[in-house]
């Protein structure tokens, strides 16, 4: 599956992408954010995520739909964009993100995060999203706002955050179908 927008293509991973993967994620400004990737983040690692991200292609249903989000004029990896969690019979999915630093602040979340949404949405027909925000990443709470969602809830002391190794609380948010913001 693959999805374009004016200034992206979303695709799935390929075997091409473990040294851009390894070269984003190994910047503690981005994984400090993120629950599952270590720091340092090794070949070994960016192989072992784009393995599991392509076996989760296969899986029939589908229940975690994880793009490579790159740029359409230079075919750069610049992010991945994750629907995960996917019950159809719940009608219910998990979203996360990330964006490599320098491509950051340039609209390229919002683009990706839309797509992603209206596959969701319209596509999957799914009903709710849920995402996990650590306190003190204002800018991923915000984008989740943007389209509509909304701050349900603190979870204190929920994750252990692999890069840092820092327990740390968690916003839950939560966006209904209804409250999306195209």
């Amino acid at each position: 599956m693959k999805i374009e927008t004016k200034r992206l293509i979303l695709r799935p991973f390929e075997k091409k992408d473990t040294k851009e993967i390894q070269k984003i994620l190994d910047n503690i400004n981005i994984t400090k954010w993120l629950l599952v990737f270590p720091h340092p983040f090794t070949k070994k690692d960016a192989i072992k995520s784009i393995d599991r991200y392509i076996s989760g292609w296969k899986e029939k249903p589908i229940s975690s739909y994880r793009f490579a989000i790159e740029g359409r004029e230079d075919d750069v990896l610049i992010g991945g964009i994750m629907l995960s969690h996917v019950n159809l019979d719940q009608k219910i999915g998990m979203l996360s993100y990330w964006l490599g630093e320098e491509h950051q602040g340039r609209g390229y979340g919002s683009e990706a995060l839309g797509e992603v949404l209206n596959l969701a949405f319209n596509k999957l027909k799914l009903r709710r999203l849920d995402a996990e925000v650590y306190p003190g990443n204002p800018s991923s709470g915000k984008l989740l706002e943007k389209f509509g969602a909304k701050k349900e809830g603190y979870k204190r002391k929920a994750h252990i955050c692999k890069a840092d190794g820092k327990v740390k609380d968690s916003i839950v948010y939560g966006l209904l179908k209804e409250d999306w913001k195209k």
